[in-house]
């Protein structure tokens, strides 16, 4: 099995690990594809199309996408209607909206809080229901994607601020902080290891885990523009992040403890599971955020999967590196949290 901390390697078994491996004939005519095709689209449309634009665009094409037969999807509402609620009388509504997804047997003594991404300007739960739903498979608890307020609307600190109240309802509802991962992917993953860290300096309850799939660690984009010039991510144009950087920051500094992650010296944080792919637009923003980690002792596994892309977890219905880092996933998850009663799915 492969291990991985910071920029070091580590093959623990004699079969090679499968985020080495050369990338299957599937992805590489992805990727090719999307290099060739897209990328240049998005390159040209850079600071052009308007934000509400994108958005619908994004919603639109989420839509395409066929819902995992495995799984059912429970709206969360913030507002209880009148006279009904979906949640017993004795149970507070949650504090933000968003929506369970969740197996037939799914464990009911832990969950996953999944955070979106989207550069903190874009997407939803809906939008990420291809992850949240192989989560569920994979891990066996049901996975909370709460809607999580955007930016330039509602900057830092909102997206935070619901994230947090989102984990303090998850313990509010009697699951312990040691049956409970925060997973999230790009942004969501800035905003996941902000949350560890933000409950760590305040004294609260950590989380058994973290899982981050291609996190924007760096959100002045320095190090993926830099990356950009020596690999180009078949469709991320780190450049755009820049801007989408300082619309969710704000009136706040970049040095914010709060949103500087690779400044992190937080101690007492969580087992860390980083995995991005090795033509990521955000590979070397895992590797710096990895070695971090390390160096302040937290546990982090580090896996840079060959030739894949920008969040290629997505991808899992059609590629198997995806499916394999899906399973990674699973496994790691059940280990944190001391239950192996999950099994990964084929």
């Amino acid at each position: 099995m492969y291990r991985g901390v910071g920029r070091g390697l580590v093959d623990e078994s004699d079969a090679a690990p499968a985020c080495t491996l050369r990338p299957s004939p599937q992805s590489q005519v992805l990727v090719h594809t999307l290099r060739l095709g897209l990328r240049p689209i998005l390159q040209r449309a850079h600071g052009g199309v308007p934000i509400g634009v994108l958005r619908a665009a994004i919603a639109g094409g989420s839509r395409l996408v066929p819902l995992d037969r495995r799984v059912r999807v429970e709206p969360l509402t913030k507002k209880r209607s009148s006279g009904t609620s979906n949640s017993s009388d004795d149970i507070p509504p949650p504090p933000v909206d968003g929506e369970w997804v969740r197996t037939a047997d799914s464990a009911t003594d832990g969950a996953v809080l999944y955070l979106h991404g989207g550069a903190y300007v874009f997407c939803s739960p809906r939008t990420h229901r291809v992850l949240t739903s192989r989560l569920a498979v994979d891990t066996g608890l049901p996975v909370l994607a709460p809607k999580y307020r955007l930016a330039p609307e509602h900057p830092f600190p909102a997206a935070l601020d619901d994230a947090l109240d989102a984990y303090h309802w998850l313990l509010a509802q009697g699951i312990p902080a040691t049956r409970i991962v925060v997973a999230g992917d790009s942004a969501g993953g800035h905003l996941a290891a902000t949350l560890a860290a933000e409950l760590c300096r305040t004294g609260g309850p950590a989380p058994a885990g973290i899982v981050l799939f291609s996190p924007w660690a760096d959100l002045t984009c320095e190090l993926s523009v830099a990356w950009d010039r020596e690999c180009r991510d078949p469709y991320i144009v780190p450049a755009l992040g820049r801007r989408f950087g300082m619309l969710y920051a704000g009136e706040h500094d970049f040095e914010d403890p709060r949103l500087a992650l690779l400044r992190c010296t937080t101690t007492g944080l969580p087992p860390f599971l980083i995995q991005a792919g090795g033509a990521d637009a955000l590979r070397s923003d895992a590797e710096h955020l990895a070695e971090v980690l390390a160096k302040i002792g937290v546990a982090c596994e580090l896996q840079i999967w060959s030739g894949q892309m920008h969040v290629f977890q997505v991808l899992h219905m059609l590629l198997p590196e995806a499916r394999a880092a899906m399973r990674e996933t699973g496994r790691f998850v059940r280990t944190v949290i001391g239950a192996e009663r999950a099994s990964a799915a084929a």
